[in-house]
């Protein structure tokens, strides 16, 4: 009996020995990304390899968000950042890295050119649309070379063309940081590549037959889209500020001559400039989120709803 006792003894012993290493075995690569939609990024090319934690959470503001301070011990366990160029980055970004020195910090808007934040605005007549882009363009990259990336558009992720760019850095970081598991990495990137490229056609297909038409929106998140997809994106804010009296008067005359009668909003900004716009125009207010975390199927519902109002 003492010897049965003994061999079971061993016999836990061992399995327990074996299902730790397997635990070890199967540690997945702890990263970090700034919004939501980048999680789907990361998580479609390392899949079960990687633990992905969002900085800024569902329903906050890119704009203005504070880390928690669980966030930021967290960091202290974190192999990878993936920084992707939104406003509270500005401030918190270099805090975020010397949270863990031992961090990497990927910058996925590399290599992207960004253009001025509100740049398909409406400016009265064609020709001082033109004029007054081509002056706002000047002036923000000028802006850019003395302050960095201020006053530039950062919603990159809604632009299929651009994150192609973007899990390019993903894959490569990545890949340098869990070398063993490199050829997973890249298989998976090569699938997902193809899926956007898919979308990109599906998009091109589904807006071929508006190029030139225009929506309307609260804040001005897709202007990238708008500029791949040839449409016209009206904002109500930009730059984070409400429009004064006259622009506001000016927009409802514009919604009114153009026969524009619904407002895209987004859930993480006050609609009451919307509403207020709506409500002369006799129109309504409906939300089409930029930040949500299936951006494949978001990509296409957002794209049908634009479709279904374009003036």
């Amino acid at each position: 009996m003492k010897r049965f006792v003994q061999c079971f003894a061993v016999i836990s012993v061992i399995i327990i020995i074996i299902s730790c290493g397997s635990g070890w075995a199967k540690t997945r690569l702890p990263v970090f990304v700034s919004i939501v939609p980048q999680q789907y990024f990361v998580q479609q090319i390392g899949k079960d390899k990687v633990d992905v934690a969002v900085m800024v959470q569902p329903g906050a503001s890119p704009a203005t968000y504070e880390p928690k301070p669980a966030q930021m011990a967290k960091l202290s366990k974190t192999r990878l950042y993936f920084s992707i160029g939104v406003p509270f980055e500005t401030f918190w970004l270099d805090k975020i890295a010397s949270a863990n020195p031992d961090m990497t910090i990927v910058h996925t808007d590399k290599d992207i050119e960004k253009q001025p934040m509100g740049l398909h605005h409406h400016g009265g007549e064609e020709h001082a649309d033109q004029n007054d882009d081509k002056a706002r363009t000047e002036k923000y990259r000028d802006h850019e070379n003395d302050h960095g990336h201020a006053g530039l558009d950062p919603h990159i992720w809604l632009s299929p063309r651009l994150v192609t760019i973007q899990a390019k850095h993903i894959l490569g970081a990545l890949a340098a940081a869990d070398p063993e598991n490199m050829d997973f990495y890249t298989a998976n990137y090569n699938t997902f590549v193809k899926e956007i490229d898919a979308l990109d056609q599906h998009l091109i297909q589904m807006l071929k037959d508006n190029a030139g038409m225009q929506f309307m929106v609260f804040h001005p998140s897709w202007g990238y889209f708008a500029r791949d997809y040839k449409l016209k994106m009206i904002p109500i804010e930009i730059e984070g500020k409400n429009p004064k009296p006259a622009k506001l008067q000016a927009l409802i005359r514009h919604a009114r001559d153009e026969a524009i009668n619904v407002i895209f909003v987004q859930p993480q900004f006050s609609t009451k400039s919307a509403d207020l716009v709506a409500k002369e125009i006799n129109g309504q207010v409906i939300p089409a989120d930029p930040l949500a975390l299936d951006w494949l199927d978001n990509m296409k519902k957002v794209a049908e709803q634009f479709k279904e109002v374009l003036k």
